[in-house]
């Protein structure tokens, strides 16, 4: 196997938490409020680059901090905690950290190593908009003289208001996918706010257009060249911030419960904080929240186990691993969706009508979860799971097309 940027694991867990739950913090702390305003997340994501951030994967003698894949999506938990709408921002930027850390060690790529250092941002651009799909794409990636150029549209477009790259995924010259990096700030590319989802408002998950827009030779990617567990390594991402939501509606519920000033009659007790059905509510939320880091830590382990196995140069078990991750993944996927919503809806329970004030912007933790659980419809995974474990089916060979969105950047 070509050489790579790919590297063991070398972060200490503990110390990585201390340096960015300060971070967290600052984030966390008015993530209502922008709920309420539709307030966009620019220095919010400036803050998190600035900290290394978007650098957690690269070895350490490359100038980053050396983290796992568990590490990482670990984090990426207490980021969805502190705001769910941040933490989506990265994923598009995160995948292709690791996608040029998994490719072979070029010029080429260590341009894009010293990038990540040095803070460039890149945002997702490969779902196809007028319901086009791998099959199908509309985006055209052409050459033109001593470059390239890509003409389309896209939606989900997630992270790209605060992009300085796009990653795009178009048809090539004979028809076969491509992907490039292109380059916001130039002529040809128009991004727009016009997410209309009732959840995740912030994250730049609208449209951008291409008109032309010029990619340099070095930054055209074949669509098979990507890393193999690229989309695992999306989905898993996604997983972080349901997990992280379902943390949000923990704490916050703790505060809310703590802040009543009255009961109903009907309460077995004078004092909010000592009613046992109220901290029943809370204790079952806490629970729900710990199964679902749970289910993201153990799945994100196996991404590790993959990247283990190609340092190694062991293809055959590569592939197996990445249809155990696979299997991981969807089934933490399936429990990481349940226990979230059910977090953020029973919350409630112990809050009274106080707990729908606008103010505390409660309801922001179900829209967003569910908003966030309908990219990968659970159904179809759990279908796949099924065939799996009665049938022996390999469930990557079920994903057809970017219509299931495991292949996109939604």
């Amino acid at each position: 196997m070509t050489s790579t940027f790919l590297a063991p694991p070398t972060a200490d867990s503990a110390r990585l938490h201390e340096a960015f739950a300060p971070v967290f913090e600052r984030i966390a702390k008015d993530s209502a409020d922008r709920e309420n305003g539709r307030t966009l997340v620019h220095e919010q994501v400036r803050w998190l680059v600035d900290a290394g951030f978007g650098t957690l994967r690269i070895p350490v003698d490359r100038g980053g901090l050396g983290a796992s894949l568990q590490q990482t999506f670990e984090l990426l938990t207490d980021l969805g905690a502190a705001d769910p709408n941040v933490a989506h921002v990265f994923r598009n930027h995160l995948a292709f950290v690791e996608d040029r850390l998994a490719a072979a060690v070029t010029p080429a790529n260590e341009a894009w190593i010293a990038r990540f250092l040095a803070g460039e941002f890149v945002g997702g651009g490969w779902t196809e908009a007028n319901n086009g799909t791998l099959d199908n794409l509309k985006t055209v990636i052409t050459p033109d003289g001593d470059h390239w150029q890509v003409t389309g549209a896209k939606f989900y477009a997630t992270g790209s208001l605060y992009a300085d790259w796009l990653d795009v995924l178009g048809k090539g010259p004979d028809d076969g996918p491509l992907t490039a990096l292109v380059r916001v700030d130039q002529p040809g590319v128009q991004v727009v706010d016009d997410w209309v989802g009732f959840g995740q408002r912030v994250t730049g998950s609208g449209s951008a257009t291409y008109d032309h827009a010029r990619i340099e030779t070095d930054n055209v990617i074949p669509y098979a060249d990507r890393a193999p567990y690229l989309g695992h390594f999306y989905q898993e991402a996604m997983l972080a911030a349901l997990a992280g939501i379902a943390a949000a509606a923990h704490r916050d519920g703790i505060e809310a419960l703590k802040a009543r000033k009255r009961t109903y009659r009907h309460a077995v007790t004078g004092s909010i904080t000592d009613d046992p059905q109220l901290l029943q509510v809370i204790g079952r939320v806490g629970a729900l929240a710990y199964g679902a880091r749970s289910a993201l830590s153990a799945s994100a382990a196996t991404l590790d186990a993959i990247v283990s196995s190609r340092l190694t140069n062991d293809a055959d078990a590569v592939q197996r691993q990445l249809v155990a991750s696979n299997v991981a993944i969807s089934q933490a996927q399936i429990v990481i969706i349940e226990h979230t919503l059910e977090a953020a809806t029973i919350v409630f329970d112990a809050l009274g009508a106080s707990g729908v004030s606008e103010k505390l912007r409660l309801d922001r933790h179900w829209r967003n979860a569910r908003t966030l659980a309908s990219h990968n419809p659970r159904v179809y995974k759990e279908r796949l799971l099924g065939d799996w474990f009665v049938n022996g089916r390999n469930p990557l060979q079920a994903l057809t097309g970017a219509s299931s969105h495991d292949a996109s950047q939604a």
